[in-house]
């Protein structure tokens, strides 16, 4: 038997001779619990990792959870994505436990602990990526994780489900172009969200397939929220050359453009078309409808699920998933007017 798996067969009662603590304080740091001063944690932690320890058994107390994790629950597309894993967790006879922590991009640095203590038998969570202390730390208990990324692009090593960004941007602007608008502007989200990037290259690559300038000046970076949108659409509506038609990047933001230029004084669609981004329950009951591009949210929680499941059962073979994205025509868009 070589080193590499005597390394990986080490016992915790092992671990905790090379610690010099008892073989208590070696199951309290593996199961998160705070009463375990700082130097102990980190010289417990280093040995585990060193010998690359996999807990091999679940514990009989653990209950069949799963961690759903945002940083932010106010969105209105969070919703769908909590029914999706709800609906595959409710079939495999699991609860969901939510949590909101840190930011958009990382959940925040005390997050670790309290899920070592839940000890889920998966974790979704929904952010951009995840710090490599913290994949070692879930990989030591064995507790798999998958990114839910509408948001940007994981790495390699992380199995992640998204969806089509910049065809979605495609499709928005070829649908405004197919009207007959040429002055099309867009309001897609934070700048340094890759999924922001996608859809205006998406935008961009549209009108470039359509043999059309785009303009710097018909660009905004929004927020993805109402306010956003409103404030980003004033700006466009008043410009002495306004664009008929506007791509908004997300739902929340259509509605906030929608808002502006009742403001202003301009009928939507007649004097302003405008298009969404996500298909969340409201784009169908705001005034006009909302023209839009389906986001499945749904679909990628209950497929997130599925890749938990996978990766418990070591069968996953696919570790980047990307569902398609489409376009739902109801009342916001027309022909520019003459």
């Amino acid at each position: 038997m070589g080193d590499g798996e005597e390394s990986r067969r080490i016992t915790l009662a092992e671990v905790a001779q090379q610690a010099g603590v008892s073989l208590s304080t070696v199951s309290k740091v593996l199961n998160g619990r705070q009463d375990v001063s700082a130097g102990t944690r980190v010289k417990v932690e280093r040995l585990l990792e060193a010998h690359s320890y996999r807990r091999t058994t679940r514990v009989a107390r653990e209950a069949p959870l799963i961690e759903l994790v945002f940083h932010e629950l106010d969105s209105a597309w969070s919703m769908e994505l909590i029914r999706g894993v709800e609906n595959l967790a409710k079939a495999h006879h699991a609860s969901v436990v939510l949590t909101e922590s840190g930011t958009r991009h990382a959940p925040a640095p005390d997050w670790i602990e309290g899920v070592l203590q839940r000890r889920p038998i998966g974790v979704v969570l929904v952010f951009s990526s995840l710090p490599d202390a913290v994949k070692r730390q879930l990989d030591a208990r064995s507790i798999p994780f998958v990114i839910v990324d509408p948001a940007g692009d994981p790495e390699p090593d992380v199995p992640s489900v998204g969806s089509a960004n910049w065809s979605g941007g495609v499709a928005a602007t070829r649908h405004l172009i197919d009207l007959g608008h040429r002055r099309i502007g867009i309001i897609t989200g934070p700048g340094d969200m890759l999924c922001s990037l996608a859809r205006l290259d998406g935008y961009r690559s549209a009108l470039n397939m359509a043999g059309l300038d785009h303009d710097a000046a018909l660009v905004r970076f929004g927020d993805f929220h109402v306010e956003g949108g409103y404030a980003c659409g004033m700006e466009l509506l008043q410009m002495p050359d306004r664009p008929t038609a506007v791509f908004a990047g997300s739902d929340l933001q259509a509605l906030g453009v929608m808002e502006a230029a009742r403001v202003l004084g301009l009928r939507v669609p007649e004097d302003l078309s405008v298009v969404g981004y996500d298909d969340v329950m409201i784009a169908r009951w705001s005034s006009p409808p909302l023209t839009t591009i389906h986001q499945p949210l749904r679909e990628m929680g209950e497929e997130a699920v599925q890749m938990l499941l996978r990766l418990r059962a070591g069968a996953l073979s696919v570790t980047r998933m990307e569902l398609a994205t489409s376009l739902v025509v109801r009342k916001s868009t027309a022909p520019p007017s003459a």
